[in-house]
């Protein structure tokens, strides 16, 4: 059975690696010997963490990036794979929200999400995958969310990205498993991070949060085990299978109370 000793010595590139489950993720891997390039927009913090990784031994690159540029994750194939840097487990953990009326948010907002939640995770997933394919060996991380198992209205776009997120990787890990190549969606909930800060989804997303490292540790670990779905927490998991057998409009009507901005957006 494989385990995260596996990660030893393997390079990890970890996108939005400057807050949050990214950051967490970055130690989690590094704490299991793998070395790390970090890319997200924000160049101080990622030099904070890898300052903070390289003192404890871990080698580390970071390649500056803003996934809202398409052509982003062509620089950042050209600063690693590009520049003869084999990288073995993708981490595609960027990801954005926007929480409110969907007729009354800017749709710029609306476009960015899908942009960096979507298209520059497959563009992303394009150039790393064809190279793990080809050397029989590798592992992606991608991040979902206990949104993606339902419609979630006030988080509207963000809850069909992922959704998105989450079908491909379930799609992808079937595709490539015959080369080695392991393939996880990660499915947290409320997590202690900026996130809800930049969605502004405090209003309904309040209470206990889950940590990050915590989030972080359970999601490496199933990578490892090359298990296609995580969700890291009993309530997310118990919600995810509930949905199941419960009719679309029902759930959405009892988030839609539930979520409703406490405000008239008029």
């Amino acid at each position: 059975m494989a385990k995260t000793e596996d990660f030893q010595d393997k390079w990890a590139l970890v996108t939005g690696a400057s807050a949050g489950i990214g950051v967490a993720l970055a130690r989690e891997l590094a704490a299991h010997g793998a070395k790390l390039i970090l890319t997200a927009r924000r160049k101080d913090r990622l030099e904070s963490l890898a300052a903070e990784l390289t003192a404890r031994g871990t080698e580390v690159r970071i390649v500056v990036a803003d996934l809202s540029d398409p052509d982003a994750p062509q620089q950042i194939y050209d600063a690693t794979e590009g520049a003869g840097i084999h990288v073995d487990i993708l981490v595609n953990n960027a990801g954005l929200g926007q929480y409110g009326e969907f007729y009354a948010s800017p749709i710029d907002q609306e476009i960015n999400q899908i942009q960096i939640n979507c298209e520059a995770m497959v563009r992303i997933s394009r150039f790393f995958v064809h190279r793990m394919v080809r050397r029989r060996r590798g592992w992606v991380l991608i991040l979902a969310s206990t949104a993606s198992f339902q419609p979630v209205p006030y988080l509207t776009t963000y809850a069909a990205t992922k959704a998105f997120d989450r079908f491909f990787a379930l799609g992808l890990a079937a595709e490539v498993a015959r080369f080695g190549v392991k393939v996880t969606a990660l499915c947290p909930g409320p997590t202690e991070s900026e996130f809800f800060e930049v969605a502004r989804s405090g209003d309904f997303l309040g209470g206990k949060k889950q940590p990050a490292a915590e989030v972080a540790r359970l999601g490496v670990e199933a990578l490892a085990r090359g298990q296609r779905t995580i969700v890291p927490y009993f309530g997310g998991w118990f919600t995810a299978l509930l949905v199941r057998f419960l009719p679309d409009t029902l759930i959405t009507t009892m988030i839609e109370k539930k979520a409703r901005p406490k405000h008239d957006p008029a």
